[in-house]
């Protein structure tokens, strides 16, 4: 008996945690300028990159919050966060704030809106996470180098956890983050790609989400899931 209960812990697998920092991510995709792979599953995200034979993947956390008085966007954003919710990712939202700016040659001022508690909402999550013991590995995406704080903390109180710092499309690795990490993960555009969700997401029970237009893919894309072998 004993014997059976050592084999079944040496198999079973360790459990991961995927948190995002959404902005750092949505630049990132953005600046692959193809508007289509903004619509992606962060859920399918987490279980594509980590290791399945060995890792389960239990919660993933995506840190985000509404652009101000641009209502195109604010709807295509609820869209977007509504199929998140409905593949189980859990959203964390913040806030925007108007700061003053004033320009250094015409002295001319400004209201610039400036996204407040995506970094600590990151932050807070994962470490909180990992003192209700949630996760055995923590996947950190995001190339921030304020994250290195979260990731020096991380290792100082979780010895028995790793911390895989994770790089978004087209983006480099934080060293800062790095220093504390145990791994590191580089997305690419092929990972978005076989996330990018259908145009309606929707769950029995559970209200439904829409694609946004400006998300079609072109007539040409084929997803990779139907793409021959």
């Amino acid at each position: 008996m004993e014997n059976d209960l050592k084999s079944q812990e040496k198999n079973s697998a360790s459990r991961a945690a995927l948190y995002i920092d959404g902005f750092n991510l949505y630049h990132a995709i953005d600046d692959l300028d193809e508007p289509f792979l903004k619509w992606s599953d962060y859920w399918k995200l987490g279980s594509i990159i980590i290791p399945r034979k060995s890792q389960k993947l239990v919660k993933v956390v995506y840190c985000t919050a509404y652009y101000p008085n641009d209502e195109n966007k604010k709807r295509r954003h609820r869209s977007f966060i509504n199929a998140q919710k409905v593949n189980n990712v859990t959203v964390i939202e913040g806030h925007y704030v108007h700061e003053d700016v004033e320009c250094r040659g015409c002295g001319a001022k400004w209201k610039k809106p400036t996204e407040k508690q995506g970094d600590i909402n990151v932050a807070l999550h994962l470490i909180k996470d990992g003192y209700d013991d949630l996760y055995d590995c923590a996947y950190l995406l995001s190339s921030d180098s304020d994250q290195a704080a979260t990731a020096r903390i991380f290792r100082d109180s979780f010895s028995s956890k790793k911390l895989v710092t994770v790089a978004p499309p087209e983006r480099n690795f934080s060293v800062h983050i790095e220093r504390y990490a145990s791994e590191r993960l580089k997305l690419n555009k092929s990972h978005i790609e076989k996330c990018v969700m259908p145009p309606v997401v929707f769950k029995p029970g559970v209200t439904s989400s829409r694609r946004p237009k400006e998300y079609t893919p072109p007539d040409s894309w084929i997803h990779p899931d139907n793409r021959p072998n």
